[in-house]
């Protein structure tokens, strides 16, 4: 699998925000320079080099430039260059983790060399997590960007005994550049010391100064990180053309050129929203008794909660068990009658609303959290169990799109996943881990709905053994996995191998062959994952100030990409598929307000007040070009928003004005802004204010599709009782005249295709080089034959009888008088191809019992009913990536879809005004067949007159070509007109009627059939 890339508008404004700070410098490609050969070299043809070349413009023309790209973002208007690290121009570009930053400026250094002809980049990170990263993003975009700018760059990372590809880095005139981590030259060690020093392996020059004549534009990644007395002691060394510094956090203020922040990312859908899975520990006052509130279920009788207790069981052990209880339990019994559960635990109360559980002792359990007798290794357990849990539903939903999940653990120590000491070398999480993900895989697989057979295969095939591995430093002597070695005052490990693994398996991990979903990892090595189908987070380590939320989620908030490679980015859906679940060692409550105020804390550059001053002067685009809002307009926005309530008397915008801008009922701005209404709503949103901030979902609750006011309504409750009626089948048919049948169908149709072979020849030709070799390349054909391959299979044994018994449901004896009635030359085609012959006489056989059952079925009803519970039965779990816009005449106030054909069906069904009401039928409404059970699509009440109705159920089909209609569904759609038909004979007026059709307007034709 490969990723892809393509061209994103707000990446493609972050590179204009930097290259445009440069309009009029001239283009000059390669400015040549004698490069020094240095005390020990004689002089060769590597003596010239090609710098970049100096800047020509002045400080006030660059100003111009940078307070331009401010004004059209509406940004603070710098008034001088802010010089720092002995270089005149320093840049900040603020952009949100996960939204492409190295991407960015990758693309830039292209887009400058395009331009302007500057070829000498430097990037500098602050660890080798971000070194080994950007290397990586480096590889994975040549291509893409060989293919927008028509040249590839050179890029390499400094090791100061490689010191060659810094020769070559100074003689190439094409795009080179350099990465290089800040241990490499501010660090005491004797090899991070050389970049200053006359070295004899390096003709006595110091790198330094070879690296400083080429005039390189330094790229920082992350410099919040790289401020220490060291780093920027050093960086003036270098003498850098200009500093370009990328980030999310700036700590340091320069010249801000543009801003990308969370606020940003999230409203305009960048990254991934966020669902929290809190779990809080209590005490429970003059008792012990452990219990655990896992959530709560919606039930077709009553809240149903998910608890776990002790119980004891027969053989008197003690263990813990998950339990589903409802009203009025007693936890005394459920455990066996342990003697902590005797006083007061019985369900009082089980609210679905606020997901507690009340007992009569008035004891209050919130959902995630466990009290009593509460361990570490108890919240453990408890974590690792519900990213499972996260895991499995995410991956329920996304399965069928092609989007492969993966969970990320975050721990402390090695030991805690890979113990040598033991005989299997399974540390305590390995173990709770393949305990738990057992329990839950099972539990999943029994309820999974009955079209999720692909799913269902997938899961039941991987084994809990498999599906996690750990990535962490391996210790070259032993082979075994080690913590890794993590500088005093830095929290990044060194480790190098650790992120070669990590990297190294990105796009494997994406596909569906590679079984490992669940990944364990160090926590230093944090800023080495960036993979983008993280859909789960687990923090099993103990809590440190040295990480904060916010640094932890970043991880994982990269949108996730498909088995092809696409990135899932469109709007409509983006955040209905891209969820990073968080299950944190914290209650919901704290781990949200922290990290919403962590974002809070970074949104330094956003001003707090709608005031008078902030508005004037600021840039609005129109036809004729730019303008600024002058004083008089800016009292007029002030106004507004005062007179709304949408500003509050400290000037500060208020939630009022955020609600009524999602819902849509802003008021009028006055006339004479009307024209300009959405760029003047942007400058308001660029003010700060906590409404602004990312709604955190609880992770516990899903999305719900409630049933609205047209369930009730009397065309729908009338239909309802006309299709509710239960009913089994029966089918009398000959077994001689099936055998019959069969026998003249096989002699007819039943061709199978003899297994053949292929041989080709070829030569090797003369004067290969390595590389045609190694392409393989050296070999030329030079014939070619097929044979026929009758006997290729001859050794293998096959059970014809068994095997063709179980394709079609019929006994080994009616097999048996059906091959044995065919034609000697037809039956002579098995030894020619043993597969493909029981392949085709199945499905012809399977064909002729389905023509005979249609016309031997009958239905009996039966007293049972549907109960209208099966319409909230399923609420959970709904993959709302597939839900189509809220809808007026449907039960629900969201269809879940199944395809285009489904998407356009009910757009027209929803803006219909000959339908009355219409339902997408829950997956519980099953008509049986013999072939299986089958659900019907949709029922529609039609208004046809004051008084009369037309009550229709309908299959939609992209196509009723019986060529591209698999032969199981053709004959589930003729028993389902059986049902109806029958159902209907016993309605006196207003039958239902049922069809398949491939559009609404073949609906309304059938409708308007039955109307005449």
């Amino acid at each position: 699998m490969k990723l892809k890339f393509k061209v994103q508008p707000y990446q493609t404004q972050a590179v204009d925000s930097v290259v445009d700070c440069f309009a009029g410098q001239p283009l000059v490609n390669g400015i040549t320079y004698r490069i020094d050969p240095g005390r020990k070299a004689q002089v060769s043809a590597f003596e010239e080099g090609f710098k970049n070349a100096d800047l020509a413009l002045t400080d006030l023309q660059v100003l111009a430039n940078i307070k331009d790209v401010q004004r059209r973002q509406n940004l603070p208007i710098s008034d001088k260059l802010v010089s720092s690290a002995g270089c005149r121009l320093n840049l900040d570009i603020e952009m949100e983790t996960g939204t492409g930053k190295t991407y960015c400026y990758i693309k830039t250094m292209f887009e400058m060399n395009k331009r302007y002809g500057w070829s000498k980049f430097i990037i500098m990170v602050p660890s080798i997590a971000i070194r080994e990263g950007v290397y990586k993003s480096l590889q994975i975009t040549a291509d893409h960007f060989t293919e927008s700018y028509g040249k590839k760059a050179r890029f390499f990372i400094y090791n100061s005994r490689r010191l060659h590809e810094l020769e070559s880095f100074s003689s190439d005139a094409g795009i080179n550049v350099m990465v290089i981590n800040i241990q490499a030259f501010n660090a005491r060690g004797a090899d991070n010391r050389r970049i200053y020093d006359e070295l004899d392996d390096f003709q006595s020059r110091k790198p330094i100064d070879v690296i400083a004549s080429n005039r390189p534009i330094l790229i920082l990644d992350e410099p919040q990180k790289m401020e220490g007395a060291a780093t920027m002691e050093a960086l003036p060394k270098f003498k850098p053309l200009m500093i370009l510094r990328y980030s999310a956090t700036h700590r340091t203020e320069h010249n801000r050129i543009h801003r990308l922040d969370a606020l940003d990312a999230y409203n305009q859908k960048l990254v991934k929203k966020i669902a929290v899975r809190g779990i809080q520990t209590r005490g429970l006052a003059g008792t012990n008794a452990y219990l655990y509130l896992e959530g709560i279920d919606i039930s077709k009788k009553a809240p149903v909660a998910r608890l776990e207790i002790e119980v004891r069981l027969k053989s008197g052990e003690i263990k813990r068990q998950l339990k589903r209880l409802e009203f009025r339990d007693d936890l005394f019994a459920e455990s066996g009658e342990l003697d902590q559960y005797r006083n007061g635990f019985t369900i009082a109360q089980i609210d679905a609303r606020n997901d507690t559980v009340e007992f009569t002792n008035g004891v209050v359990l919130h959902a995630g959290e466990a009290t009593g007798d509460v361990s570490e290794r108890d919240i453990r357990r408890i974590q690792i169990r519900e990213t499972i849990k996260a895991h499995l539903d995410k991956e329920k939903q996304l399965f069928a799109q092609g989007i492969k999940v993966l969970s990320l653990f975050f721990i402390d120590e090695v030991v805690k996943y890979r113990d040598y000491a033991q005989s299997d070398e399974k540390g305590e999480y390995a173990r709770v881990f393949e305990e738990e993900y057992e329990l839950l895989k099972e539990e999943y697989l029994s309820e999974l709905a009955i079209d999720g057979e692909a799913y269902r295969k997938h899961l039941a095939g991987i084994d809990a053994a498999a599906t996690h591995n750990g990535y962490f430093s391996i210790d070259k002597k032993t082979n075994r996995l080690k913590d890794p070695v993590v500088g005093a005052r830095a929290v990044d490990s060194d480790d190098v191998d650790a992120y070669d693994l990590i990297l190294k398996d990105k796009e494997r991990l994406l596909s569906f062959g590679e079984p490992t979903r669940f990944i364990f990892s160090h926590s230093a090595l944090r800023e080495g994952w960036d993979n983008p189908n993280v859909f789960v987070m687990c923090m099993l380590k103990h809590s440190d100030n040295t990480i904060s939320r916010r640094q932890e989620v970043g991880r994982g908030l990269r949108l996730s990409v498909d088995q092809n490679g696409d990135r899932m980015d469109k709007p409509a859906v983006v955040h209905d598929i891209n969820i990073l679940t968080v299950v944190a060692s914290e209650s919901y409550t704290a781990f949200v307000s922290g990290l919403q105020k962590e974002i809070a804390d970074t949104l330094t550059s956003r001003p707090r007040k709608a005031t008078e001053a902030y508005f004037t002067g600021k840039t609005i685009t129109t036809d004729a070009g730019p303008i600024e809002i002058t004083p008089a307009m800016a009292k007029q926005i002030y106004r507004y928003l005062m007179k709304n309530d949408y500003s509050d008397d400290a000037d500060q915008i208020t939630s009022a004005y955020h609600e009524a801008k999602e819902a849509g009922t802003l008021a009028a701005l006055p006339d004479e802004l009307t024209p300009h209404a959405d760029q003047i709503f942007q400058i308001i949103d660029s003010v700060f204010s906590d409404a602004q901030l990312p709604k955190v979902d609880d992770g516990r609750k899903p999305k719900s599709n409630p049933l609205n006011d047209n369930f009730e309504k009397k065309e729908f409750q009338e239909l309802w009782q006309r299709i509710n009626q239960k009913a089994v089948y029966r089918v009398e048919f000959d077994s001689d005249e099936l055998v019959r049948k069969c026998v003249s169908a096989l002699d007819s149709q039943l061709w199978v295709t003899p297994l053949q072979y292929t041989v080709q020849t070829g030569v090797q030709g003369e004067g290969l080089t390595d590389e045609q070799l190694k392409a393989g390349d050296g070999f030329s054909l030079t014939g070619s034959t097929t044979e026929r391959g009758g006997s290729v299979h001859s050794l293998v044994k096959y059970d014809l009888l068994g095997k063709v018994a179980e394709n079609t449901e019929l006994t080994r004896k009616t097999v048996a008088d059906i091959l044995t009635g065919i034609q000697a030359s037809v039956f002579s085609q098995f030894r020619e191809n043993p597969e493909h012959f029981i392949a085709e006489a199945s499905r012809i056989i399977a064909e002729q019992k389905a023509a005979m059952v249609i016309e031997r079925l009958a239905y009996d009803e039966v007293d049972e009913r549907y109960d209208v519970d099966i319409f909230t039965a399923a609420q959970t779990g709904q993959d709302f990536s597939r839900a189509s816009a809220k809808l007026k005449n449907h039960v629900y106030d969201y269809a879940i879809i199944d395809s285009d054909v489904e998407r356009d069906f009910v757009k027209q069904l929803d803006s219909s005004g000959e339908v009355v009401v219409y339902a997408k039928l829950p997956r519980g409404f099953l008509i049986p067949t013999p072939v299986g059970d089958y659900n019907p699509d949709w029922a529609i009440s039609f208004k046809a007159g004051r008084v009369k109705h037309i009550y229709f159920v309908a299959e939609t089909k992209g196509t009723m070509s019986s060529m591209k209609l698999r032969e199981i569904e053709k004959t589930k759609i003729e028993c389902a007109r059986k049902f109806f038909g029958e159902i209907s004979q016993k309605i006196t007026q207003d039958r239902v009627r049922y069809d398949v059709v491939t559009d609404y307007a073949k609906l309304m034709d059938i409708v308007s059939g039955a109307v005449a």
